[in-house]
């Protein structure tokens, strides 16, 4: 790839907000710092309220060597650490990474298509997860298989597939239109649609079981999920993170792009497969989660501007913030009851995000 101008001048070139470092830092460690608490906050609710002190006291203890260095005294009951670190935390943990996914991904589709609707469910990742869901909970699989996680696996390799399928269906001799994309991501996510439908049609005694994957949720979230799917979440924002100055010059158009010698075909491959695994890689734990990948980048994209160097981090902390937040929701606002966590974030999303337009809209004029 021939050599780009600097950040700056492909930001400018692109008419977008410029973000310099200094400015970029405190604004990422602020939204950590919000997260930490978040999570924190989110261990502390439950059928049992912990006091944060205590949760707090029982994830420094549990780091080695960092409970001795802070003096820290175990004072709380034997259940709460049981509580804390094996139900709550790693429930919390996973919600932030299935959060920061989804809104890295969505931000990365957003700034690919020069569409701010776009969302990581754009091109049928989301009809091939749930396919392969579906298929895993209706057809009659050996019953080893399911505490090894089939129905995750499944739904992650059947997301990857439909949007492979996707990419070799929209190919034009050496180049990928975006046009073509996206309409092939629209007919084979139809496609899969409805092959689920027809599952669910014929299973009918197993309609409970898949509505409650379909509509997301994290009941079954433990440090073994978060171990599986780390790397691909991982790898995935790292990918993106280090196009983050050349997404900001595709803002241009591919043509411009082009001329400042960037290749713009390797770039939409490079950005799809990480988006892509990234996303499978939620949908495999949580179901599917919708609003977050949409209303999260575009809220920062409002509020900070689209300099995708800022966009992709703040994406990512405050997708993993909302989602904590929602998954907190839905487990407490109905106690005993669990609503589903798409339920949640659709409810609480949608009225923020139309107030912030609408806030937005009185400043423009």
């Amino acid at each position: 790839m021939s050599a780009v101008p600097s950040l700056r001048s492909l930001v400018v070139l692109a008419g977008l907000r410029y973000h310099r470092p200094q400015y970029v830092r405190p604004l990422v460690g602020l939204a950590a710092l919000a997260l930490i608490l978040s999570v924190v906050f989110s261990v502390t609710q439950g059928s049992v309220p912990i006091p944060m002190g205590a949760v707090a006291g029982i994830i420094a203890a549990s780091v080695p060597r960092l409970g001795e260095w802070l003096g820290i005294t175990p004072s709380w009951p034997a259940t709460y650490e049981a509580v804390v670190l094996q139900i709550r935390l790693p429930r919390a943990v996973l919600a932030g990474m299935v959060g920061a996914s989804l809104a890295v991904a969505g931000a990365s589709y957003q700034g690919l298509f020069r569409n701010p609707l776009a969302d990581p469910y754009l091109i049928g990742v989301a009809s091939g997860a749930g396919l392969g869901a579906v298929a895993a909970i209706v057809l009659p699989l050996p019953a080893i298989l399911y505490p090894l996680g089939v129905v995750q696996w499944m739904a992650f390799a059947s997301g990857i597939i439909i949007v492979a399928l996707v990419y070799l269906l929209a190919r034009v001799g050496r180049s990928t239109p975006t046009f073509t994309l996206l309409l092939a991501g629209v007919a084979l996510g139809a496609f899969a649609t409805s092959v689920t439908s027809f599952l669910m049609y014929t299973y009918a005694e197993k309609l409970h079981t898949v509505y409650a994957w379909l509509l997301g949720g994290l009941t079954m979230g433990s440090w073994q999920q978060v171990l599986v799917t780390l790397p691909y979440m991982v790898l995935g924002f790292v990918v993106i993170i280090m196009h983050s100055r050349l997404i900001n010059v595709l803002q241009l158009d591919e043509e411009q792009a082009a001329q400042l010698g960037i290749d713009v075909e390797r770039l939409k491959q490079v950005l799809v497969m990480a988006a892509t695994l990234m996303t499978a890689a939620a949908v495999s734990v949580s179901g599917l989660i919708g609003f977050v990948g949409l209303i999260v980048p575009h809220a920062v994209r409002l509020i900070w501007g689209p300099d995708h160097r800022l966009l992709l981090p703040m994406s990512a902390l405050l997708g993993a913030i909302f989602l904590v937040w929602a998954d907190t929701l839905a487990r407490t606002i109905l106690a005993p009851v669990e609503l589903p966590v798409g339920v949640v974030t659709a409810f609480c999303g949608a009225p923020f995000f139309l107030w912030l337009l609408r806030q937005r809209k009185r400043t423009a004029f």
